[in-house]
């Protein structure tokens, strides 16, 4: 299977070429088929992944100048997250088929160019070209929001690349250093290195400072909810699906592995900012009328919880943090399709203008109550098993954030709950809303299949914690010596206390 990972690359790259020299209506049916190839190679990546193999695996290596190599390899966080992004892109394609009606051409060109950077992102090797794909993909977002976006398109796109810009110079400067200090661009041999205890802090900070404004977490999350406020329907759904999720893979790659006791030594800045997360913008999305803005400010808290896990150092945490970018990025996506179906009708989105779509709008109140529930965690859907996992790892060092956490969970069935009955139950008594079809064949044929995933995760979540296993234990025995000491752990010398642990311990190593 060598030289899957480039193949993966170069189809949705030559796809956006042709598209720029053929029709609107030909545009259209090149990049659904291009993202179709893709999604049909993943599943090969998928089904020839070999779990309990190698860490590294479909690896490919090419020279091409000095320290500079065109290296790309996958684990099993790699491949989740490619399953995520081939997965979401023809659906995405699918969404902008009557929505986008100028420059389709070019539209199209755009998204095929964004799976490109996002699969590159998460297949790099080399932390060069790792930089390359990871900043890139800021530009053909900043198109799509820019040229095909709303009334204050403008105002929102210049923000979402100032703030992802800016963190990523500082990265820039912290990878420069660490390639001559360690001899090496190679990812797999960083991961291994060991960086002196008074330079990781620095390093940390300023990794910290791009993938902190990526996930985007607190208070540098303001870019978010303009930027999808402003998207089209489709850019929405591959930003809060796979765009975000690039920050909590760089903390999976680069920040854990690299600097495990910076890490350790600044958890309280990464729990105190996901805390404060949860609680501020599960109030916020409480009070919108907007329901992207809602939608938008619920992905900050839910990536909040995923940050939480991700700084646990315990298998719970971690894995339930993967679970969570995972679900999160479906149900998310879900939910913004959600709105673009009942945008496209209306034209508006605000929530007061709705009501009663339940009467006359039953197949999309029922899709829209599966996103609903699978956000708000509900056990049997995705989101569930990931939050439950993050939780239970975060308890093991922190009471009170896994506490205050928790309350996010509450305030999240509130909002999305409230949202929910505002729209669909109530009398229908607007004209304009009476008026309203239900879903077409298209887009039921695009939530149909996410509604699946969301349930196969949530009832067969093996399928996706098996594939990272190996590298969650690979991850935890490279930090492990800069553990934390929790506060929950059983006081050292106490036989009764660690016997009554010791169940728990083989529990989480059996998840």
């Amino acid at each position: 299977m060598s030289g899957i990972l480039s193949i993966m690359l170069i189809v949705p790259l030559v796809a956006a070429l042709a598209c720029l020299f053929v029709g609107a209506n030909q545009a259209r049916w090149i990049a659904l088929g291009a993202t179709l190839v893709d999604l049909v190679l993943g599943g090969v990546l998928w089904a020839n992944f070999e779990i309990g193999g190698p860490q590294w695996q479909f690896v490919e290596y090419t020279p091409i100048f000095g320290r500079f190599a065109w290296a790309l390899g996958i684990d099993g966080f790699a491949l989740l997250l490619i399953l995520l992004s081939v997965f979401l892109m023809p659906i995405c394609i699918g969404a902008s088929w009557e929505a986008i009606e100028k420059r389709v051409q070019e539209y199209m060109a755009a998204f095929l160019i964004t799976e490109v950077l996002m699969i590159g992102t998460f297949a790099a090797q080399d932390i060069f070209l790792f930089y390359v794909f990871f900043e890139a993909g800021l530009i053909p977002m900043f198109l799509i929001i820019g040229i095909w976006g709303g009334a204050n398109r403008i105002y929102a796109s210049y923000k979402f690349f100032l703030y992802t810009l800016l963190g990523s110079v500082l990265m820039l400067i912290a990878m420069m250093y660490m390639t001559i200090t360690a001899g090496t661009t190679s990812i797999p041999e960083l991961m291994a290195y060991d960086f002196p205890g008074g330079v990781q802090t620095w390093l940390w900070l300023a990794f910290f400072a791009s993938f902190a404004v990526k996930m985007p977490m607190w208070p540098v999350h303001t870019w978010l909810p303009d930027a999808h406020v402003q998207a089209p329907t489709a850019g929405s759904v591959i930003l809060a699906g796979v765009l975000l999720k690039l920050g909590g893979y760089g903390f999976l790659r680069f920040s854990l592995p690299m600097f495990p006791e910076a890490s350790a030594q600044l958890i309280w800045l990464v729990f105190g900012l996901s805390c404060i997360a949860v609680v501020v913008t599960s109030l916020i999305a409480l009070v919108q009328s907007d329901m992207k803005k809602l939608i938008a400010y619920s992905s900050v808290a839910h990536m909040a919880i995923v940050t939480l896990g991700l700084f646990t150092f315990n298998r719970q945490g971690i894995e339930g943090a993967m679970m969570v970018m995972l679900g999160h990025g479906l149900v998310s996506g879900a939910l913004f399709l959600c709105v673009g179906v009942i945008y496209d009708r209306l034209h508006t989105r605000e929530i007061d203008r709705y009501g009663g779509l339940a009467i006359n709008m039953p197949k999309y109140a029922i899709l829209f109550m599966l996103f609903t529930m699978a956000s708000v965690g509900l056990p049997g859907t995705s989101n569930f098993v990931g939050e439950l996992l993050a939780l239970m790892g975060t308890y093991q060092v922190s009471t009170l954030a896994t506490l205050i956490a928790t309350t996010g969970i509450i305030l999240g069935a509130a909002y999305m709950l409230y949202l929910y009955r505002r729209v669909v139950f109530g009398d229908l008594v607007k004209d304009d809303v009476k008026a309203m079809p239900d879903l077409s064949k298209r887009e039921l044929a695009l939530l149909a299949p996410i509604a699946a995933a969301v349930l196969w995760m949530g009832v067969y979540p093996e399928s996706f914690l098996a594939p990272m296993r190996g590298d969650v234990a690979t991850l935890l025995a490279r930090i492990e010596r800069a553990r934390p000491a929790g506060d929950s752990q059983p006081t050292p010398g106490n036989p009764a206390a660690a016997a009554k642990a010791e169940p728990k311990a083989e529990h989480g190593a059996a998840h």
